[in-house]
């Protein structure tokens, strides 16, 4: 997959494909044939500070943690992005979802790692 913005953190979404974080400050979800399908940025109007790890839960929501904002938003296939975690993290870097809903977040700030249950209800 060419042309990306230095990417950092990759992770499998369900149906094939693949989302990827960018250094310069975007995350892009791609099909399971590499095209480009968005750009989280573009998609959903928002402004990242510096994107870092990115996972996918058993739903296909996207959730992308903010070196710079100290944050992890979620991203669902329909709606708006979501603030999960904004407080508590110094410098959030790799995660990961578990199929029971738990959040994993490597917080290099602090030299751990971090546990947050979370559940998203539908409108």
């Amino acid at each position: 997959v060419p042309d990306l913005q230095g990417p950092r953190y990759i992770s499998p979404v369900p149906r094939g494909g693949f989302v990827v974080s960018e250094e310069c400050g975007d995350v892009k979800v791609f099909t399971s044939s590499h095209k480009l399908l968005c750009s989280l940025s573009s998609k959903y109007g928002h402004q990242f500070g510096n994107p870092a790890g990115v996972c996918v839960d058993r739903d296909g929501n996207i959730l992308v943690a903010d070196e710079q904002l100290h944050t992890v938003h979620l991203f669902p296939e329909h709606g708006h992005p979501i603030c999960l975690v904004s407080t508590g993290l110094r410098r959030p870097a790799g995660m990961a979802c578990s199929s029971f809903g738990h959040l994993f977040v490597a917080d290099a700030g602090e030299n751990c790692v971090k546990v947050f249950k979370y559940c998203v209800r539908p409108r």
